[in-house]
């Protein structure tokens, strides 16, 4: 596996910044957001119906390392982990995780043995399809996978050190929109209430040595939640600055 700059810079205290993916599973996707300078790429498969081919050809098609393809499965189970790592995936994340229980089943699934149970299938794209030597293989996709753990229910918040306390989870990510209606604030995204639970979260990566990572979508936004000490950061997604973009154009156009 090539080395994963989001992981080492992330672990050694920088910050990365990148964007998510939705709407265009197209070939040319993900040349175009590292062209743009983002440095990762969330390919999500929880609110998009993409399928596995789908996955497989945006992963086979982006410029890795410059751009690294990460994945959002669409719950966490050995067979979506595996697989997409198996395709080139350089990072998993885990969506609404709950307990303890669940981030070591995200770590077990996502790492060979001694760290985990992934199935091991050499010279496929996850290496590739080169030929190298196995011990360095697995030493390497054991060291070099991202894995991120969402916590963005009141449930997870509730169990937010054990979560955090899991080995070999890198990231937590928190949920904005999903934690405020799990609490009973859909949509009131100055609530006292959630910004407190932001605050917890935060201390919790502090505490336990993981990476704090939020969706934003704007530029003020992202450069609070960067003040507030989050340290991954994905602006936005596809679809919706694709339609900003245009909205905005389209606007200045007619008032001309």
């Amino acid at each position: 596996m090539q080395i994963n700059p989001v992981k080492q810079k992330t672990a050694n205290g920088g910050v990365s910044i990148g964007t998510m993916m939705f709407e265009f599973n197209t070939t040319g996707i993900g040349r175009i957001a590292a062209n743009a300078g983002a440095e990762f790429a969330v390919y999500d498969m929880e609110h998009t119906g993409w399928d596995i081919e789908s996955i497989r050809m945006l992963i086979a098609t982006t410029p890795k390392p410059t751009l690294v393809p990460i994945v959002r499965i669409p719950t966490t189970q050995y067979h979506f982990v595996s697989r997409v790592l198996d395709m080139g995936a350089m990072g998993i994340m885990a969506p609404m995780v709950e307990s303890a229980e669940e981030a070591r089943l995200l770590v077990q699934s996502a790492k060979y043995p001694p760290l985990g149970r992934r199935g091991a299938a050499f010279g496929i794209p996850h290496d590739d399809y080169g030929i190298g030597t196995i011990p360095e293989i697995v030493r390497s996709a054991n060291a070099e996978v991202l894995l991120i753990v969402q916590v963005e229910t009141a449930k997870g918040l509730k169990n937010l050190e054990e979560i955090a306390a899991v080995p070999e989870v890198d990231v937590l990510w928190i949920g904005l929109y999903d934690m405020a209606s799990s609490m009973g604030l859909a949509g009131q995204m100055d609530h006292p209430d959630l910004h407190a639970a932001i605050d917890r979260v935060l201390a919790a990566c502090q505490k336990f040595n993981k990476v704090p990572a939020v969706l934003v979508t704007s530029v003020e936004e992202g450069q609070a939640q960067l003040k507030r000490g989050f340290r991954l950061v994905a602006f936005g997604g596809d679809v919706w600055i694709y339609q900003t973009a245009l909205k905005q154009g389209l606007a200045a156009l007619r008032n001309r």
